[in-house]
């Protein structure tokens, strides 16, 4: 497989109050307009976006750039995408880019949608015949056929950014540069986009694609990229590059827990929750939780003296207090004749956490026959659900469609005539 980009030792830095020598001539106006109104200092702050960045995305390859705001992800989209310049280091681009980095990128505010189409095409090299095969289908996808003779200043954000992604999704690219193109539009308009970049990757196409719909990276893409402070911190398969990025976010939740401090307890004593954990399956611990996980919760117990007949058990409520579901041996039907004095744990295994993402608090009890209770901590476990890509369509699903989600499948069988998307 052939280099499409050749990333090597890529640095970029801006220097705040002071005229860089890299910047473009777009940007070496606004500066020199802005000098006579700056206050002038000695020094001036140096920022490096961009920092030693290496790497090589072959032809065909799908990859994700992922990070948090501010990382250095739409500078690097810039550089590739010839917007601004590197300060060191070289970028190697083999074929036609086309680059969907903001709203309107690339459109001229006074030519119209029609006018606009036929540029960007000029740009990326086609002949007129070319763009003109496809003008219905970009108008189509973009939904401005009513509007194709405007100018594009008339043009909400919405069809801006409907039909920017149109045209470069359709215009033939080599490679197809996209930075959050999902953040802005409706639902609809987001499934267009992904079933587009579905395409273009069945296509043979390369595509860098930009977003914090981790759901939907991990759907498109093969590959991620996870850049922090302007620096790569991890590339490899999608899945577990997100994985440990997302574990970055997990410093809310402890993966273990002690709960002989409780004060706020109930019960008689004679046996008492000691810890708690959330473990894999293979029992290391866990500090991201994801929609669909499997997942064993490891309970620590300490026995005074021998109980008859003990019942452990637990709740689970959402932040607000509604129970979900309340669960225990007893439920299961286990019995339990005896428990000696000392230290013990038991395990609960969820093959497939179906929670929504979302917060949620757990309760946890320890009974005997009759009304008999040995231990009660009432929400004294968080546990923070994050996104994933739950039914593989790239669809990031939150609190909005529920509490639970279930093991699904839709059938378009009996539906006559009709076209299968998605």
């Amino acid at each position: 497989m052939r280099d499409a980009i050749v990333v090597e030792d890529l640095s970029k830095k801006y220097e705040l109050g002071a005229l860089s020598h890299e910047t473009m001539l777009r940007e070496r106006l606004v500066n020199f307009f802005l000098g006579s109104f700056r206050k002038r200092t000695d020094k001036n702050e140096i920022i490096w976006a961009l920092k030693n960045v290496s790497f090589r995305i072959g032809e065909r390859e799908v990859v994700g750039i992922i990070g948090r705001n501010g990382a250095g992800k739409s500078t690097l989209l810039k550089v590739l995408s010839k917007i601004t310049y590197p300060t060191s280091g070289r970028v190697q681009v083999r074929g036609r880019v086309a680059s969907l980095l903001e709203v309107g990128t690339g459109f001229h505010e006074e030519l119209t949608g029609r006018e606009n189409i036929y540029l960007n095409g000029s740009i990326l090299g086609m002949k007129k015949k070319e763009v003109e095969a496809k003008l219905d289908a970009i108008l189509n996808f973009a939904g401005v056929e009513r509007f194709v003779d405007t100018p594009i200043k008339r043009y909400s954000s919405g069809m801006r950014l409907r039909l920017g992604f149109a045209v470069a999704a359709h215009l033939d690219p080599d490679i197809l540069i996209i930075d959050e193109v999902l953040a802005v539009g409706d639902a609809g308009f987001q499934k267009k986009c992904l079933n587009a970049m579905e395409d273009l990757r069945s296509g043979g196409r390369t595509v860098l694609f930009v977003s914090h719909n981790m759901a939907a990276v991990e759907n498109l893409c093969t590959r991620a990229i996870w850049i922090d402070d302007g620096e790569i911190r991890q590339d490899g398969p999608a899945h577990e590059v997100i994985e440990t990025y997302m574990s970055t976010f997990a410093s809310s939740q402890q993966a273990t827990m002690d709960l002989t401090q409780v004060e706020s307890r109930r019960g008689s004593g004679e046996i008492r929750y000691t810890g708690f954990e959330f473990l894999t399956k293979d029992g290391q611990q866990q500090t991201v939780i994801r929609s669909g996980d499997s997942l064993t919760l490891r309970l620590h117990f300490h026995t005074k003296e021998s109980v008859h007949y003990p019942y452990f058990g637990l709740r689970l409520f959402t932040e607000l207090g509604t129970l979900i579901t309340e669960t225990g041996t007893w439920h299961h039907g286990i019995s339990i004749p005896e428990m000696p004095p000392g230290d013990g744990y038991i395990d609960l295994e969820v093959d497939s956490l179906n929670l929504m993402p979302a917060r949620y608090l757990l309760t946890l009890g320890i009974s005997g026959d009759g009304l008999k209770l040995y231990d009660g901590l009432d929400h004294c476990v968080k546990l923070e659900v994050e996104g994933a890509n739950i039914y593989s369509s790239g669809q990031s699903l939150d609190s909005r469609y529920g509490i639970v989600f279930f093991s699904q499948r839709w059938r378009l069988s009996g539906v006559p005539a009709i076209t299968h998307q998605g």
